[in-house]
């Protein structure tokens, strides 16, 4: 199995396990080793399906407007353990690679590792809920054939982004690209660095 295949299923399996009770609420019951990688990405993954319908329910145009600004803040919150997340499983990589000495013309990549796998995961997401839609009694015929196109690409993307992250990860496994990661700077949720939080909100 290469790392793509393992990301997708546990991604997959995932999204299956929230829709059980498909609740924003719902207590995650993780099933993989506690600090292991797996048990990292269904974390990342579950996150990412929870805030997915807490997008949707925030577009409800009837949302009374307290509960909306209560689900943002929750929105905002989920982002940040997003992002804390990602640059985890990032360390995870940094750590099993330390031991590679990178060759003297290696590059760089565009993105790390786990923001790669990042978009992964809101595949496995998207994946999911247009298949849905391809199936979703009373829609119109037109609608669903529109859908499976869609689904269709989506399936396209997930392959070739699959292929990407196990590529590079085989590159910076021989040397030819090194990992490098750089947290990220969410000035908005910092209290020392949001001017609207260290003013006092005036």
């Amino acid at each position: 199995m290469t790392f793509s295949q393992r990301f997708n299923a546990i991604f997959d399996r995932t999204v299956e396990d929230y829709h059980k009770t498909d609740n924003v609420d719902a207590l995650v019951h993780n099933p993989y080793e506690v600090k292991s990688l797996d048990h990292m990405l269904y974390q990342k993954n579950w996150i990412d399906t929870v805030q997915w319908h807490l997008e949707d329910i925030i577009r409800d145009p009837s949302i009374d407007p307290a509960e909306a600004l209560r689900i943002k803040r929750r929105i905002d919150k989920s982002n940040q353990e997003r992002t804390d997340l990602v640059e985890e499983i990032d360390q995870y990589f940094i750590g099993i690679y330390s031991s590679v000495k990178p060759d003297k013309n290696a590059r760089l990549n565009t993105e790390t590792p786990a923001w790669a796998i990042d978009r992964l995961s809101i595949l496995a997401l998207k994946i999911f809920h247009m298949r849905a839609e391809t199936l979703r009694e009373g829609a119109t015929s037109e609608h669903r054939k529109a859908c499976l196109l869609k689904l269709q690409v989506l399936l396209a993307q997930r392959e070739d982004l699959s292929g990407a992250i196990d590529n590079l990860l085989e590159e910076i496994a021989v040397g030819e690209k090194v990992i490098k990661s750089y947290r990220q700077m969410k000035m908005y949720n910092d209290p020392s660095l949001n001017p609207v939080l260290y003013s006092g909100g005036k």
